[in-house]
């Protein structure tokens, strides 16, 4: 069993790490290990108990807790503040018991009770063993005959092991320019990074990775993790000046109040974490493994090639333009036509139309119809762009319903790119959302959705809210999954995708919805090389949709543009009637290339070789499970001259069996790949893309 108790603590173990904590002799839930597997149980060291340090810091200011309370003398951050009924704002706890789950994933929770009032704290674990994955979320429950207030309640708190030079690595970035890694020194005191802006952002990701300084892609000791919410988010590390540096994370207290009824519980979202010796590669994969294998809707199903029209027509899209698109698209093998904005009621540009989410009448008077029925005729499925959570003022729905948005009165309602925020907190906004889409997907043959949410939030006021204002931020999301979770259930085979401006809303949480993730806006290839990387660093290449377009095609080659996004879930976006014969049959032969490779590239291991973010010569490579089978693209951006392609060291490889790689004559071991390496020339703006097959032995 994964989960036991031995003397006083509770072990998690997973395929290669371990987990302890316990109540030391104090009452206090400590945490004692979190590292590699330990053969004994009696291995795993005692939960701490250390005396106070004189009359400024008790004891509970060294003891690392598991959930630290605001309680006592105790000064560092805590994981959990309300105010209770009669105005007491802290939060001493007592263990009541335990309920170990032993499956289908095996789960650990530990009930606590304020030591005098009717409150009580679940600490929730489930574990992931072939992942290597923790899983924790909290539940507070009021059992007493008043309300409470939540100003803060974390999902979890990590502790790392005592001692200092920690290193946080994160990701940061703005629309257009999302996804660039971050390596910092974590110091005495906090170090903050968050999202106010009611998605996760294109500006941080809710996730982490934590080393002590000399961890490489390829090896060393990394703690990982991340938040499963799509909303504001704060991750709060702590380094105290006792050699101790924590970790918190969860909802973003900041403008956040909850009132909670008598009777009544509040869940926090899930937070993952996990550790690996082998550095930061080896902590991506075991997330991408994670991702794939039980946080997706459609698990590992193929992604198909997809065109979406955008910006061939923008927003003049009507029959005969996406009809003669989707033929040429066909042509060259495409699987899936997505036809993007523009298509529904009002829609001229982006100033009307938003909310009013039926076929335009001018643009197709026979409604979608014909033109998915001639798309299917072509051999394709067909999709559409949708933004149901915005409002244009200019829309049926608004002017019917202009207490719907989101805002402040008596201020005045920011447009950003002329549209406002359905107040998806409010029920009556969900269904009409709900029905509108509902019908939408019910009488047409569509089975793929591109969700868009195009401006952040402003004047988050919800004039008339049952409770606290400040609740929006977490019903505005919790809507948003309800309505979304819903169309899912009712058309189980739409494959959805989750997109923000591109990559403003790309987190564990909306995984659970959505099978893709559009990245960025910007789609030249140079950019996205970096961007793409810095993604992977969470998601796997089956999440992320990676379009060729028209962007930077002056001087970027049609392959060099094709080999980018076939390192994800290929599309493609440019203008098909301009490109040329030549253009379109090269097209069609890297199409039919990627989707022979595409079980690899989706579902196998990934290794970043040299970094877009730090070299002009990046290289990726993915394998298959069994090592049997890869794919190396290697690119090369600008460099100085006279100046040659670094060697490459290939990764994932069996050391003792043989491989052959496209433009090598002779096969050579694993070993010799790894080591000795390979030397491939490229010039400026070139790529190649080559395949690894193992010898049959």
């Amino acid at each position: 069993m994964p989960i036991f108790r031995h003397n006083s603590l509770w072990i998690l173990e997973t395929a290669a790490s371990g987990y302890a904590f316990g109540l030391n002799p104090a009452g206090l839930l400590a945490h004692a290990y979190w590292g590699p597997r330990l053969p004994f149980p009696s291995d795993y060291p005692l939960p701490p108990n250390p005396a106070p340090w004189a009359s400024f810091n008790g004891a509970g200011q060294l003891t690392p807790e598991e959930y630290a309370t605001y309680a006592g003398p105790k000064y560092t951050d805590p994981s959990i503040l309300l105010t209770l009924p009669d105005g007491v704002r802290d939060l001493v706890l007592t263990y009541e018991d335990e309920q170990i789950v032993p499956s289908p994933q095996p789960e650990l929770h530990l009930h606590f009770r304020d030591a005098h009032y009717p409150v009580k704290l679940t600490l929730h674990y489930r574990l992931y063993e072939d992942c290597d994955l923790i899983e924790r979320w909290v539940t507070l429950s009021n059992q007493g005959p008043e309300p409470l207030i939540i100003s803060r309640l974390f999902s979890a708190l990590w502790n790392l092991p005592p001692g200092d030079n920690y290193r946080l690595t994160h990701l940061t970035g703005r629309w257009l320019d999302e996804m660039h890694l971050r390596r910092d020194q974590l110091t005495h005191g906090i170090k903050t990074i968050e999202s106010r802006r009611l998605t996760s952002s294109h500006h941080h990701a809710p996730w982490f990775a934590v080393d002590d300084g000399r961890a490489t892609e390829d090896h060393g000791q990394v703690w990982f993790g991340g938040l499963a919410w799509s909303g504001n988010w704060k991750l709060a590390a702590e380094v105290t000046d006792f050699q101790s540096t924590r970790l918190n994370i969860g909802l973003n207290d900041w403008d956040f109040a909850w009132t909670l009824p008598p009777g009544e519980s509040f869940t926090t979202p899930a937070a993952f974490a996990g550790i690996t010796l082998a550095g930061f590669g080896a902590a991506s994969r075991l997330l991408h493994d994670h991702i794939r294998d039980h946080i997706l809707p459609h698990g590992k199903t193929l992604h198909k090639v997809l065109y979406n029209s955008w910006e061939a027509t923008l927003f003049d899209v009507d029959e005969p333009s996406q009809t003669r698109l989707a033929e040429v698209a066909a042509d060259m093998g495409i699987e899936l036509f997505v036809m993007d904005d523009g298509w529904f009621h009002g829609r001229k540009d982006d100033h009307a139309g938003l909310g009013d989410w039926w076929p335009d009448e001018k643009k197709f008077p026979a409604g979608l119809a014909p033109l998915i029925e001639r798309v299917n005729a072509l051999g394709m499925d067909f999709g559409l762009w949708i933004e149901p959570e915005m409002v244009n003022p200019d829309s049926d729905l608004y002017r019917a319903h202009p207490d719907w948005v989101i805002h402040f009165p008596n201020r005045e309602r920011s447009e950003c790119r002329n549209q406002l925020i359905l107040n998806f907190a409010r029920p009556d906004v969900q269904e009409v959302v709900f029905s509108r889409i509902d019908k939408l997907l019910t009488d047409h043959n569509i089975v793929f959705i591109k969700w868009d949410m195009n401006r952040n939030v402003s004047e988050p006021g919800w004039p008339g809210a049952p409770g606290d204002q400040r609740e929006i931020w977490v019903r505005y999301v919790q809507g948003l999954y309800a309505v979304w979770g819903r169309l899912a259930e009712r058309h189980p085979r739409v494959i959805w995708q989750s997109c923000s401006g591109g990559g403003g809303r790309g987190d564990l949480g909306i995984l659970r919805l959505a099978d893709q993730i559009w990245v960025s806006d910007n789609t030249a290839a140079t950019s996205r090389l970096a961007i793409q990387e810095g993604f992977s660093h969470i998601f796997p290449a089956n999440v992320m949709e990676a379009w060729v377009t028209d962007a930077g095609k002056e001087l970027i080659p049609l392959e060099f543009r094709f080999h980018v996004s076939m390192c994800g879930s290929l599309g493609i976006g440019g203008h098909l009637l301009h490109w040329s014969e030549a253009d379109r049959a090269l097209a069609a032969a890297l199409i039919a290339q990627y989707k022979e490779i595409r079980p690899i590239i989706q579902f196998g291991d990934q290794y970043r070789l040299r970094s877009a973010q730090e070299t002009a010569c990046p290289a990726v490579l993915y394998l298959n499970k069994e090592k049997t089978e890869g794919v190396l693209f290697a690119f090369r951006i600008l460099m100085q001259y006279p100046s040659t392609t670094p060697r490459l060291h290939l990764q994932g490889l069996i050391p003792n069996r043989q491989y052959q790689i496209e433009g090598f004559e002779q096969p050579r071991s694993g070993a010799a790949w790894m080591a000795d390496g390979l030397q491939i020339d490229l010039n400026d703006l070139q790529s190649t893309l080559r395949r690894i097959k193992a010898v049959p032995s």
